[in-house]
């Protein structure tokens, strides 16, 4: 489930747009949009986000759309609205918040992967359909059980007196298991004096089957497409990173 307390996503949530400006997201967001806008069967103008995160998808997304966002964690809400004052940020939980409104579309766009069983993912795709109206979209992205792949990464970024680096570690346990682990090392440098922190995140891997199943529950149509490119800077050595996207009409 989503973590309030990770320190990624609070007290370090400050690094995320220094070792991942928001520009650099641009590329992917465009894509996810026009999965929107070209699915939509209502002309799409506002947009629910769940798990916003930093707001790094929404400085993009704000281009197009009136941009919501719901997050759980003050560190991730604190950075968002400073990145994108126009939008609006809510605290909540994805699987229990209720807005009172509806949206044309709805993102979870990697959140929901923080969703670590199948009866809390139910929960925040119901919560997805119930802001959602009739005709719009919700999209999101998964890693997919049979295609996981245990990865490393690198992100590094610079500003004023700060150098920062961080690695992660892709590992799962069990190969039979539907969780996996990202084990995170920060190393930041203020005027050449390093600090050191880690944080260990969970994330859930279901099957293509059991995303359809699921998503069929709600009656939502379904377009599938693949990611393959988004983290291949970061990526070290041999591996790939493929990403199913998932595309729902609410019908």
């Amino acid at each position: 489930m989503e973590n309030s307390n990770w320190i990624s996503y609070n007290e370090l949530a400050w690094v995320d747009p220094i070792v991942a400006p928001p520009e650099e997201h641009a590329a992917e967001t465009e894509k996810l949009y026009r999965l929107i806008r070209d699915n939509s069967r209502i002309a799409p103008k506002t947009l629910l986000h769940l798990g916003s995160g930093a707001g790094l998808n929404d400085y993009t997304f704000k281009k197009y759309l009136q941009v919501t966002g719901v997050d759980i964690s003050d560190g991730m809400l604190e950075v968002a609205g400073q990145i994108n004052p126009e939008a609006q940020y809510f605290k909540g939980d994805m699987r229990t918040v209720n807005l009172n409104k509806q949206f044309d579309a709805v993102t979870c766009a990697e959140a929901i992967g923080y969703m670590l069983t199948l009866e809390d993912t139910r929960q925040a795709v119901s919560t997805a359909h119930k802001h959602l109206k009739q005709g719009g979209v919700f999209l999101f992205t998964a890693l997919l059980k049979e295609e996981f792949q245990e990865n490393n990464f690198a992100y590094t970024g610079s500003k004023d007196d700060l150098e920062i680096t961080i690695f992660e570690n892709n590992y799962r346990p069990d190969p039979e298991s539907s969780i996996y682990e990202a084990a995170m090392i920060y190393l930041i440098r203020r005027l050449g004096k390093l600090e050191v922190y880690t944080d260990l995140h969970q994330g859930s891997l279901f099957s293509k089957e059991t995303w359809t199943r699921l998503l069929k529950e709600f009656g939502f149509e379904i377009v599938e497409t693949k990611m393959t490119d988004n983290y291949s800077p970061y990526l070290l050595g041999e591996g790939s990173y493929p990403v199913q996207v998932f595309t729902c009409i609410k019908s």
